[in-house]
């Protein structure tokens, strides 16, 4: 009990913590600011610029398209993951047998890799040879649907926006079930025997309940999905085909003005970021 009460062992016990997480998240967000006032090519000196680099983001239209992209984007995510994840969670708490198959079942997609993903739904996209999504459409008589979902510009952002929400969404599902499961059952209980239905008891008792959780996980699915990056950029080669990209794309695909290829649009792109899908 003295080593508890003497507080400058909290501060020895935390100092490895923290030291490490100074260097692993302060350190590169503060180097990303600094960098961001900078000319530099990634390789040779680096040039105080002052705002221009800023400048030149702010008066490039693509940034605010690419900007609104990641708001509909993030917006998808969130609500697939989120929204499907605690319809499943609360139709779990009604299932009697099978609970820990089915939470496993949808849980696996959470630890498959990435590129894995990418290629099952780029696979599923396709036209040549017909993807899965189009062979239904035709199977049902909606021909006019079959389309190639990541060259359409009017598809491609709800196609790389799907894979990304369908991914996690059994994660949320067993966050939400093990939240649900943990309440006392005697606070709905009580309003059962007041006759208060399923769905009533859902709304105004154990939703409230766990809001805790849920704004937890909105916190996550948020700073998860504004990451996205790696399913995007694996399905579509750099970028949405003819609309511009997420802004973490945009960054990867396109440096600073200051240090950017002299090439006019239409031009090669840079050979990290060589794709058909769009230009500065």
């Amino acid at each position: 009990m003295g080593v508890i009460k003497n507080k400058k062992w909290f501060f020895i016990f935390l100092l490895p913590g923290l030291l490490f997480y100074i260097l692993s998240v302060f350190y590169p967000i503060e180097e990303s600011i600094r960098l961001s006032f900078m000319e530099w090519n990634g390789i040779g000196d680096k040039t105080f610029a002052g705002l221009q680099n800023y400048v030149t983001m702010f008066h490039d239209p693509t940034f605010y398209k690419s900007f609104l992209n990641n708001l509909i984007y993030l917006l998808i995510v969130v609500v697939m993951q989120l929204g499907i994840g605690l319809v499943f969670a609360v139709l779990l708490t009604f299932m009697k047998k099978h609970v820990t198959f089915v939470k496993t079942l949808y849980y696996v997609p959470c630890i498959i890799t990435t590129v894995a993903i990418a290629q099952l739904f780029r696979s599923m996209y396709a036209t040549e040879p017909m993807g899965l999504i189009n062979q239904f459409f035709q199977a049902i008589g909606m021909e006019g649907m079959v389309t190639s979902w990541l060259a359409n510009i009017h598809t491609a952002l709800m196609a790389v926006s799907v894979p990304e929400g369908w991914r996690f969404t059994g994660m949320y599902m067993v966050i939400f079930y093990a939240a649900l499961i943990s309440l006392d059952p005697s606070v709905y209980e009580a309003a059962k025997v007041d006759g208060a239905t399923d769905f009533q008891i859902l709304l105004k008792i154990k939703l409230p309940l766990i809001k805790d959780i849920i704004l937890l996980t909105l916190t996550m699915c948020l700073t998860g999905a504004l990451r996205g990056f790696d399913i995007p950029f694996l399905l579509t080669s750099g970028g949405l085909h003819q609309i511009p990209a997420e802004k973490v794309i945009l960054i990867f695909c396109r440096p600073p003005a200051a240090t950017r290829p002299a090439a006019p649009c239409g031009g090669t792109p840079p050979a990290r970021c060589r794709s058909p899908a769009r230009c500065g």
